[in-house]
């Protein structure tokens, strides 16, 4: 696009701070606006898949990043009464030498932002902003109807709650899951547990526990685990009511070596209660404004994609400005080129987490016993591997970037000390600047 654009966007979460950076770099006018008085991260830890990996590296921050994560080869869950495997997923399953990085949102937060800080993006604290008015130029409106500017672009990443998506008229609707998770980040304790792996115990599926191992929040702390316990939001009071002790019995009953995690644990104050819902937008973008990230699209956090595709949403943006004459056809582009991958994963999601998370008796028995029987059959490992990557359908391809060469990191396998990770050399790289197919 030769015309250098004033863009609005709206949330420093991981999606605004990376189209923030694409967009700053291509020469435009970039302004983000964040409602809290001090830009902060959300959450405790994550996964960053191949995916989200190959977007960090096309902003030139892979490095920074697989400093402070953790690298993950593998998802492994079991029955927590038999000790029977219901679940192993391979990053190596598929050829390529895959992995994931495990981080704490405060890392990505930090290196993000730090990036942002270094590019000098102007960015607005403390605004809360309520609707979007398309004409001209977009008009943005924070509480209260006081306006705030005028741009050629507002952006909306302000996450699964936005109000500005309304300005759209997208019919489709935020619906709640019915089970959500207690989260903590705690320190990290290795005995019994694999540091290159997402553990899970199950019982049934109204019972999910994770340990995480997610490296450091920044350079020289401690690493950390994001442990998480699966639960109904609205059983929270009950849980707590019957005390701390008691429900970190029930953990240790379940999975004895978690009494190294919930002797962390003083008070229900250190966990957070995270509410799961479901939300995919038919048409993420129109006049003057974009909707990417968790605006766009939220589900479960079942196959570990959220942060990984809004990354790739902030990309196909970028590269879609960058390719189009105009701003409606860079839009229009933008939506075409993320329409199936975010599609059918957010299908995937929906559709594998009530067999770990739901009221069923009849699904987990299903799970434990003939999809875990199945799962080790080939071709289901290489499915599980790609569609744990976030790679089932390419989303680089309408992009315009090649994967990261994971053998180019090879030197990370089987490393215990992330700060001592050296640099790695692969890089995400754009393809021919062609107009993408439609």
């Amino acid at each position: 696009m030769g015309t250098l654009l004033d863009i609005a966007i709206v949330g420093a979460g991981p999606a605004g701070l990376a189209a923030a950076l694409y967009l700053k770099r291509a020469g435009h006018k970039v302004t983000v606006f964040e409602r809290f008085e001090e830009p902060k991260p959300v959450g405790s830890g994550l996964i960053l898949q191949p995916t989200g990996l190959t977007v960090l590296a096309d902003l030139g921050l892979l490095d920074e990043i697989l400093m402070l994560g953790n690298r993950i080869e593998r998802l492994h869950g079991a029955d927590a009464r038999s000790g029977r495997a219901v679940l192993d997923v391979r990053y190596d399953a598929r050829r390529g030498g895959r992995f994931g990085v495990a981080v704490h949102r405060a890392a990505l937060f930090g290196v993000l932002f730090a990036a942002a800080s270094r590019e000098g993006i102007a960015i607005e604290t403390g605004v809360e902003l309520e609707a979007v008015q398309t004409g001209g130029r977009a008009r943005l409106v924070a509480a209260g109807g006081r306006f705030v500017g005028t741009f050629d672009l507002v952006i909306d990443a302000s996450g699964a709650r936005s109000r500005l998506r309304q300005g759209l008229g997208d019919p489709s609707e935020w619906r709640p899951l019915a089970y959500g998770a207690f989260w903590a980040s705690l320190g990290w304790r290795g005995d019994g547990f694999d540091e290159n792996a997402l553990l899970q115990r199950y019982d049934r599926a109204s019972v999910m526990i994770g340990v995480l191992p997610i490296g450091r929040p920044r350079p020289g702390a401690d690493k950390m685990a994001a442990f998480f316990w699966s639960l109904k939001p609205d059983d929270a009071e009950r849980v707590q009511a019957l005390g701390l002790d008691a429900w970190k019995a029930r953990v240790v009953e379940l999975w004895p070596e978690c009494a190294a995690y919930v002797s962390q644990i003083d008070s229900f104050d250190q966990l957070s209660l995270a509410r799961y819902g479901h939300h995919t937008m038919n048409l993420p973008a129109g006049r003057c404004l974009a909707v990417i990230g968790d605006a766009a699209h939220s589900t479960s956090p079942q196959l570990g994609q959220g942060a990984n595709m809004a990354l790739l949403d902030a990309a196909a943006l970028a590269a879609a400005l960058r390719r189009e004459r105009a701003v409606d056809a860079a839009l229009e582009a933008y939506a075409r080129a993320r329409r199936w991958h975010v599609r059918i994963f957010q299908a995937l999601s929906l559709s594998l987490t009530p067999f770990y998370q739901s009221d069923s008796t009849v699904l987990p028995f299903i799970r434990d016993r003939l999809v875990a029987t199945l799962t080790r059959v080939p071709p289901a490992p290489q499915f599980l591997a790609g569609m744990v990557a976030g790679t089932v359908i390419d989303p680089f391809k309408r992009i315009g970037l090649r994967e990261v060469q994971w053998s180019d990191h090879s030197a990370a396998r089987g490393r215990k000390d992330r700060s001592a990770l050296p640099a790695g050399t692969g890089a995400g790289v754009p393809d021919s600047p062609a107009k993408p197919p439609s």
